[in-house]
């Protein structure tokens, strides 16, 4: 048995039990693939896959077992390179990280740049999307960390440091309406209006949409988009109000746009920075943790590395005393 076996008989599930696409992934050839497969089951004296013609049909149940020793022996061996890359060339590598847009735009920018400093020679890959192609990228083994909020329950096998809070805000144009208004605003006030927001807020976690839904109301969503900067273009143009997190008003934004605060009228959400279990922390890796939780301890950075569950890591950090992060809306919201 080859390792090479266990790697071809991987990207053969991982791509649906396409042989030609696991050979495309693999940069080989579909005949390579099909006979290293052939010569693992022969030597093990078991069917992996059932067929149903020339094509792989479904994994079988000796198949299934075979498939998660695998995975668990290409983790060590991944970890095994890892540690001696570590040990010859610990200060160069890449990292790799998947975030929503905001996270991406508003948060990241500042400490990629410090770990870049502190790294030169670590090249830094950052893939933007919505929490449910995040998750996606999450199958594949070239994604180190994952930045989402919400939506835990499309990353159960990962485990998740919790990294701040943040609250939304309301964007209309500097003239409207609602900048009038000398009371707080309702769920009823904003049911008045149509709605632009985040994509990930209304067709992904659905906590907006349940929030009108919990007091009789339904919101008027006319247009929703993944970046923050195409939601405020589309308000300022008057198509309707914005919803987006409170760090996405900037300085800029003043001259045509008012950031009013909403703060317990939608629920509070959290980002955490999600890793596999038993990943082999590097340590430009364990500084970025540090950079983006800052009010983690290296010691909790450490035992999570090695955590086998979530609960141990709920244990260890808890959701309370987390910083919040509502960037320069914070101070307008409290001006408005």
């Amino acid at each position: 048995m080859k390792l090479q076996q266990l790697k071809y008989l991987l990207a053969i599930v991982d791509n649906g039990l396409n042989i030609t696409a696991a050979a495309d992934r693999l940069y080989t050839s579909q005949p390579g693939v099909s006979k290293q497969l052939k010569l693992l089951e022969e030597e093990l004296g078991l069917q992996l896959f059932a067929r149903k013609g020339k094509s792989l049909n479904r994994i079988t149940r000796a198949g299934e077992q075979v498939v998660v020793r695998s995975r668990k022996i290409m983790e060590q061996v991944d970890q095994i390179r890892s540690l001696a890359s570590d040990f010859y060339h610990e200060e160069e590598g890449t990292l790799t990280i998947a975030a929503t847009n905001t996270q991406a735009r508003y948060v990241l920018p500042e400490i990629l740049r410090e770990l870049r400093q502190q790294y030169p020679r670590v090249r830094l890959n950052l893939h933007q999307g919505t929490s449910d192609q995040i998750a996606d990228m999450m199958t594949g083994k070239d994604i180190d960390f994952a930045i989402v909020s919400g939506n835990e329950d499309r990353f159960g096998e990962l485990l998740r440091l919790p990294g701040y809070h943040w609250d939304r805000v309301i964007l209309v144009p500097n003239d409207h309406e609602l900048t009038r208004l000398d009371r707080q605003i309702t769920l009823p006030d904003l049911a008045k209006y149509p709605l632009v927001s985040y994509v990930f807020s209304f067709e992904g976690d659905q906590t907006l949409r349940n929030t009108f839904a919990a007091e009789g109301l339904e919101a008027n969503i006319v247009f929703t988009a993944r970046d923050s900067d195409v939601i405020k273009t589309y308000v300022k143009m008057g198509l309707g109000i914005g919803i987006v997190a409170g760090m996405a008003y900037e300085p800029n934004d003043r001259s045509s746009l008012t950031a009013i605060p909403v703060n317990g009228v939608f629920p509070r959400s959290t980002t955490w920075i999600g890793l596999r279990k038993n990943m082999m922390l590097r340590c430009y890796m364990a500084d970025f943790l540090r950079m983006f939780a800052p009010h983690l301890s290296d010691d909790q950075i450490e035992r999570a590395a090695k955590a086998n569950s979530q609960r141990e890591i709920d244990q260890m950090t808890g959701n309370s005393g987390l910083p919040v992060k509502n960037g320069f809306s914070s101070k307008m919201c409290a001006a408005a």
